[in-house]
């Protein structure tokens, strides 16, 4: 995975918000459980986007300092959080931020954004940005393929493959439930956090032809892709969906949560 692919994302600015889907509530319930913080602490959000993990933190009464690399999601995230005077977005690489002298965070989290932080950087920084006891938190929203999934993916990857974009190792994938968790091994081997929980959400949501298209456009693989294999692609997605009799897919998506305390 190429780090300069962190840069795509800007250019779906506008339809990042929609397009992806919202993390469980089960999630934000589970962070603040293992965490033991309440309203008013202050966290670090390490790549906000356009404030899919923040609108719901902010809504609970957190103070956030959120961190975007890309000037237009940092835009629309400022847009999304104008009513909440305690949440404030910057538009830096975390990597590059300067932080107030003796700013301390008591939550320092990313959303499907923690993979594109150089790791020579992000835990040491983040650790020396956590009050003594703080907590660090990692999730992802992936593409889950449990055993019912839908057989449209299959069917799909000829299409990828005939482009040269074809999944990388044996199809189908691991279930949710077999994925490693290669965050938690990162959390221990960094030297600055010990794990203290995990969980795992995994759920389905329905999409029609123009709606996953709409999804695909936000992920940094089909925005880099060449023009002409997007257009085979998508034109393929409509034809299948239209012999649907409802024209839809299904996708199961997956999110692991991993947790850390600060040493």
């Amino acid at each position: 995975m190429s780090r300069d692919l962190r840069h795509t994302f800007d250019s779906a600015a506008s339809s990042y918000q929609d397009a992806r889907p919202d993390y469980p509530v089960e999630l934000y319930a589970d962070l603040l459980a293992i965490t033991a913080i309440t309203p008013p602490a202050h966290l670090l959000e390490i790549g906000c986007g356009p404030g899919k993990a923040t609108l719901p933190l902010a809504r609970m009464g957190f103070r956030i300092t959120a961190i975007e690399l890309g000037a237009a999601l940092a835009a629309e995230a400022r847009h999304r959080l104008a009513a909440f005077a305690d949440a404030s977005v910057i538009t830096s690489s975390f990597e590059d931020w300067e932080p107030p002298t003796g700013a301390r965070f008591d939550l320092a989290y990313a959303a499907t954004a923690w993979k594109w932080v150089d790791p020579a950087v992000k835990y040491a920084k983040a650790a020396k940005l956590l009050t003594p006891g703080g907590h660090l938190a990692v999730w992802d929203a992936d593409h889950a393929m449990p055993a019912d999934f839908d057989p449209f993916f299959t069917e799909i990857q000829q299409v990828y493959e005939e482009i040269g974009e074809g999944h990388d190792g044996p199809w189908p994938g691991p279930t949710p439930e077999e994925l490693p968790n290669p965050v938690a091994a990162e959390f221990d081997a960094s030297g600055h956090f010990t794990v203290v929980g995990t969980r795992l959400y995994v759920w389905a949501q329905r999409y029609t032809a123009d709606e996953y298209i709409a999804l695909l456009d936000t992920f940094s693989g089909h925005i880099a892709m060449e023009p002409a294999k997007n257009e085979h692609l998508y034109q393929e997605i409509r034809r299948r969906l239209a012999e649907r009799p409802d024209g839809r897919l299904t996708r199961h998506w997956s999110v692991v949560l991993t947790v850390g305390r600060r040493l």
